[in-house]
C-alpha cells in the first residue's frame, strides 16, 4: 500500500482511539464526555433493535462504541493485515450506526458529515487493500 494510505490508515486509526477514549472517559474531556452522553440517551431511543423489543442503556451503548473504537481504531493503526481489514469492517459499521442514528433524530445534514467522511475513508482503505491483494495474484 503507498506511504499515503498507509497514514491515512494510521490517522483515522488513532482519530477512533481518541473518540473512543472521549466515550469512555471524562478525564479527556469532562465537556465533551457529558455532551456525548446526552447524544447516546438520543440514540438510544432510535437504536434500530428497539423494534424488536431490545432496550439499550444509554451509558452502556456508549461504552460499547467507546471500547469498540477505541480498540478497533488501535488495531487499524497498529495492527496486522488481516486484523486491520476486521477492524475496518466494525468501525465501518459503527460509522454507518452513526449516521442512521442521526438521520432518524432528523439532525441537520451537515452532522452527518464526520460519520460519512470517516466510512468513506475506512471504505477507500478496504477497496485500495482489495485492488492490492488482486495485484498480488496477477503477478
Amino acid at each position: 500500500m503507498g506511504l499515503m494510505f498507509e497514514a491515512l490508515r494510521r490517522v483515522v486509526g488513532f482519530l477512533f482511539v481518541f473518540t473512543g477514549a472521549l466515550k469512555l472517559t471524562d478525564q479527556v474531556s469532562a465537556e465533551l464526555h457529558a455532551e456525548g452522553l446526552e447524544e447516546f440517551v438520543k440514540f438510544a431511543e432510535v437504536f434500530p433493535l428497539r423494534m424488536l423489543g431490545v432496550d439499550v442503556d444509554p451509558l452502556v451503548f456508549m461504552t460499547v462504541v467507546g471500547w469498540c473504537e477505541l480498540i478497533g481504531g488501535l488495531l487499524l493503526a497498529l495492527g496486522p493485515r488481516n486484523v486491520q481489514k476486521i477492524s475496518n469492517v466494525v468501525l465501518s459499521v459503527i460509522m454507518m450506526g452513526a449516521i442512521y442514528s442521526l438521520l432518524m433524530l432528523q439532525k441537520p445534514l451537515y452532522m452527518c458529515l464526520p460519520a460519512t467522511i470517516c466510512l468513506a475513508i475506512l471504505l477507500l482503505l478496504l477497496q485500495v487493500w482489495r485492488e492490492e491483494r488482486k495485484k498480488q495474484k496477477e503477478e
